[in-house]
């Protein structure tokens, strides 16, 4: 207090601050235009005068603001992509239409599903072998038999070397799947060999199934019965597959 009274700090009248028109304001307020405002192709606030439209609707105006550059980009884009992709799959033929790819699709599954048969039909073994005597299967296995079997059992089955397969008498059981083991494994004590790397599980099943449809016929000059006489525990042993084929 006692400083102010002998050094009094001076006076210092307030300026008026300019009243500025608009025009003058935007000049104060340039600044350099922001990325976002370059990608939109949007002019900065100072030149929107320039970008009035003449028309207003209730005292409001539309800016008169250039199409964005990428949005130019993505427009003559896509029409040149048109125009490609109707020369390429139409005019050109040079790719599949949606015909053409729906027609490959199922061939493809087709072939897809050829395999997994045949894989399944490889799965099979001497513990879920079953009976069938469809025609296909039949026909597989009597064409197998006079390759590989007729040496030792004759064309007809009725035995050689080999015994009897058209009787009801056995030497290693009667069922389907003893005689898949014994097909499979072989009796090398008796001269029969294993037929486990010469033919698939599906070969050996057909076989199978065919010696079992020359039960009781009798082919003339057959070997006399050798074993014991085959009498299934289950009827279900008896059972077959229905063919199919006579449908």
């Amino acid at each position: 207090m006692y400083r102010e009274q002998i050094n009094p700090t001076p006076y210092i009248i307030p300026k008026k601050e300019e009243v500025l028109d608009y025009d003058s304001w935007l000049k104060t307020k340039k600044t350099k235009p922001s990325i976002w405002n370059k990608l939109l192709g949007l002019k900065p606030i100072e030149e929107e005068k320039d970008l009035i439209i003449e028309h207003a609707y209730d005292g409001i105006h539309e800016l008169n603001n250039p199409v964005p550059g990428w949005f130019n980009f993505l427009f003559y884009g896509t029409i040149l992509f048109g125009i490609g992709y109707l020369f390429y799959y139409y005019i050109g033929g040079y790719g599949l239409n949606q015909d053409q790819l729906y027609q490959a699709e199922v061939t493809k599954s087709i072939e897809d599903k050829a395999i997994y048969l045949k894989k399944s039909a490889n799965a099979v073994d001497e513990s879920n072998v079953k009976l069938d005597n469809s025609a296909p299967v039949i026909e597989s296995g009597k064409s197998i038999f006079t390759g590989n079997c007729v040496v030792c059992h004759g064309p007809t089955g009725g035995g050689l070397i080999g015994p009897n397969l058209t009787d009801e008498f056995w030497l290693h059981g009667g069922s389907i799947n003893n005689v898949f083991k014994t097909i499979k494994y072989g009796v090398p004590e008796k001269g029969m060999v294993s037929w486990e790397k010469t033919l698939s599980p599906k070969q050996i099943s057909d076989v199978t199934n065919y010696i079992l449809s020359l039960q009781g016929t009798k082919p003339a000059g057959a070997k006399a019965s050798q074993g014991v006489k085959y009498e299934p525990a289950n009827p279900k042993d008896q059972e077959v597959k229905e063919d199919v084929t006579k449908k």
